[in-house]
């Protein structure tokens, strides 16, 4: 299957709208990206899906011949393979062991957006905020723990993940870092009181350390 891909680069910021690129399905080899929406009128935007490397786009058009509603935005510098969507297709019916990998993460974005779903529906901003951050923890072996994918990401980007705007973003991190839960360097956030996430995250749990399950 690897021989049939084709590599190809693109910039950091480069945004494309899907259906623009919807007879093509890419596989991310290095860097992330986010599928995003935008209300024309007021200029919100929510983050559907925020890729890492081994990631896919676009199942929509891969299922049902309709791409995604919404923009492809690459946050770093993107390598991806890319195989037309027809040829994607013809593996799903051709070759069950493809199943066997393809339909479990097919099963995580829908979670995805099931827990985004709920988080806007059930929840304030600061709890959507906990939720997002528990959800990109790892734990290392020496017990410490680490946001990933996320840390470095904008306060507006990390709105648009949670269907908030900058200012309420910076306005909770800001809370949370004089109250001496969290403290920020440089753009990341450290966690400094686990025990405050977990209260407002009531239905998640702490990730097992590296190695454990």
């Amino acid at each position: 299957m690897l021989s049939r891909f084709h590599l190809e680069c693109w910039k950091k910021k480069r945004s494309v709208p899907l259906e623009q690129i919807s007879d093509s399905f890419h596989i991310i080899v290095s860097g992330r990206a986010r599928i995003e929406r935008i209300n024309e009128e007021t200029g919100r935007t929510i983050t559907l899906f925020l890729f890492a490397p081994g990631d896919v786009f676009d199942l929509l058009q891969l299922l049902t011949n309709s791409p995604c509603d919404g923009i492809l935005v690459a946050i770093d510098d993107l390598h991806l393979l890319t195989i037309q969507v027809k040829e994607a297709r013809q593996w799903i019916s051709a070759h069950p062991e493809f199943n066997l990998s393809f339909l479990p993460y097919l099963g995580q974005q829908i979670r995805t957006l099931a827990h985004l779903s709920g988080d806007l529906a059930l929840h304030d901003t600061e709890t959507r905020l906990a939720h997002l951050i528990m959800r990109h923890l790892d734990r290392k072996k020496d017990g410490h723990f680490h946001i990933r994918l996320i840390n470095d990401l904008s306060h507006e980007v990390l709105a648009g993940m949670i269907g908030s705007v900058r200012a309420v973003v910076n306005r909770q991190l800001q809370h949370w870092r004089k109250k001496g839960f969290i403290h920020l360097d440089h753009g990341h956030i450290h966690i400094d009181k686990m025990e405050v996430l977990l209260k407002r995250t009531d239905n998640l749990h702490l990730p097992a350390p590296e190695g454990k399950e």
